[in-house]
């Protein structure tokens, strides 16, 4: 079979073709512009792939819900020129196949567990770090939505006790990802995270956000195995620290060997790198052949 992918980010589109054996064959990526201009050129990149069917993970929030009026889209978005965008119903009109639709974190979850490092496993959460903040669940056997989606990246957070900015989300202030994000280390710091040395405080401060909100979700949906991706979590020394405030936190609540004595193989990076969503929306346009097969 040939499945189209596409990661629909914020900041780029990726668009690529693979198998249901989770070999891509061909990658493109461009920057996310108005939809008019984007959306041309991903219908354009799919002219002549003749694929059998099309799995997509977006930014959002987007609707999730079959039965809704507005599913397919893009809904609140600050994004200018996104809002209230029907991405599905756009390439619906140019590709009658089956379609997989969810959030681009959801499709790096559900990508870590047909293919990565949570393969197998009956559970698992991806958090992203980077310009945003995202998290996808993953929890017996399929990929949690629910009233709209999960939105992980804006639980509210404790200050850190030396921590003054203010926070960069302009809808809540000082939640996980007006904190941790990428925009509120460059805020905080005055540079990009990436030009900040492995010894800055901003590390320590760093890890205190995330190890909290990794804790609420060790707390609240148990999972398996949490991976953490995004650019931010590209400093190597981001990881130790995460994970020993996490266990600083716990304080030997959850009495798991995973996070007692293996943290380091329970809180991992992904295992399939900076590509989790796009392999993701494969997965997604795989099960979409599925579901219609089974619905037969």
């Amino acid at each position: 079979m040939r499945i189209g992918a596409i990661e629909a980010g914020g900041t780029k589109f990726l668009c690529g073709v693979g198998n249901e054996l989770g070999i891509m064959e061909d990658v493109v990526h461009f920057p996310t512009e108005h939809p008019d201009v984007t959306l041309s050129r991903v219908i354009s990149y799919f002219s002549e792939k003749n694929v059998d069917a099309i799995g997509i993970g977006s930014f959002g929030p987007i609707d999730l819900k079959p039965s809704s009026t507005t599913y397919g889209f893009v809904t609140t978005t600050p994004k200018q020129g996104w809002g209230h965008c029907d991405v599905l119903g756009k390439l619906k009109k140019h590709y009658d196949v089956p379609y997989g639709w969810d959030t681009d974190v959801n499709a790096a979850a559900y990508g870590e567990t047909v293919w990565g490092a949570a393969k197998g496993l009956g559970s698992c959460v991806y958090i992203t770090i980077g310009t945003g903040v995202g998290v996808g669940v993953y929890a017996e056997g399929r990929l949690v939505h629910g009233l709209v989606h999960p939105e992980g990246g804006h639980v509210l957070i404790r200050r850190h006790p030396d921590d003054e900015y203010a926070g960069a989300c302009p809808y809540h202030g000082d939640c996980f990802e007006g904190m941790a994000a990428g925009p509120a280390i460059e805020a905080r710091w005055g540079v990009k995270g990436d030009q900040l040395p492995a010894d800055h405080p901003a590390w320590p401060m760093e890890a205190y956000y995330i190890a909290q909100a990794v804790a609420g979700i060790i707390l609240t949906h148990s999972p398996e195995k949490i991976i953490l991706g995004g650019g931010v979590m590209q400093q190597a020394h981001l990881l130790p620290l995460v994970r020993s405030e996490v266990q600083r936190i716990l304080n030997g609540y959850v009495q798991a060997d995973e996070i007692m004595n293996r943290i380091e193989e329970y809180i991992i990076p992904p295992g399939l790198g900076s590509q989790a969503g796009l392999y993701g929306a494969l997965a997604l346009g795989l099960k979409a052949i599925q579901d219609r097969r089974s619905a037969v």
